[in-house]
């Protein structure tokens, strides 16, 4: 009698809310949505910074639907999700070239692969691949865009692994830092899954604005 229970909670889970895919897949479901969302251009729109910081906070027992995660295996699931989509993601976008980008009708999903070739031109490769991780549909499109423009292999693997480690990783720790020092902290986890987010995007603010001094310094000296 538990089986269809089990498999109607699983079929009524909603993709963008981070506690129901929690609720309903645990660190497994992590590990998959990691992949997708960095490895397959159909996961552009799943939640992965809020699922990560979410995930982190379900580990110290705080949460609806009675969740708690290990945060051994979550830690793993999300490290091995993201590294192994990205690498995916590359492989593909060497092999199928622009073809699939070309091809998509989504206006998000081009806008994304814009921002990611810019990242790529202006700021290089390494600096590029590692940024794009905090920058949502962006490392989702990056991660082919490189395949197809010939960045070397060994370059992207180096970098979206060092970006990788720090993206998953530093959101899943971050919010289990935050519930284990605040009691009843997941009654305020929609404004800090934004603050996460917010503050993930600091490093491409930077950069973007520091690249706008050093083009209007190149501008003045002209």
């Amino acid at each position: 009698m538990t089986t269809p229970v089990v498999l109607s909670s699983q079929l009524a889970v909603n993709p963008l809310d981070a506690q129901s895919l929690l609720a309903a897949f645990g660190v497994l479901g992590v590990g998959v949505v990691m992949f997708a969302e960095t490895g397959l251009l159909i996961g552009f729109f799943l939640p992965g910074d809020s699922l990560l910081f979410t995930a982190g906070l379900l580990c110290t027992g705080t949460g609806q639907h009675g969740v708690k995660l290990s945060l051994g295996p979550l830690l793993v699931a999300a490290a091995v999700g993201a590294l192994a989509g990205a690498q995916c993601g590359y492989l593909i976008g060497r092999r199928a070239g622009g073809a699939l980008l070309a091809r998509s009708r989504s206006a998000r999903l081009r806008e994304g692969a814009e921002r990611a070739e810019e990242l790529l031109g202006r700021y290089g490769h390494a600096k590029a691949i590692v940024l794009a991780r905090f920058v949502p549909v962006v490392r989702t499109v990056l991660n082919p865009l490189a395949g197809a423009l010939g960045v070397p292999a060994r370059v992207f693997t180096v970098w979206q692994t060092a970006g990788g480690l720090v993206w998953s990783l530093g959101l899943t720790l971050a919010g289990y830092a935050l519930g284990s020092s605040i009691p009843n902290v997941d009654r305020y986890l929609l404004p800090l899954v934004a603050l996460i987010v917010a503050i993930s995007l600091v490093p491409l603010a930077v950069e973007l604005y520091r690249g706008r001094e050093r083009a209007e310094e190149k501008g003045a000296r002209r």
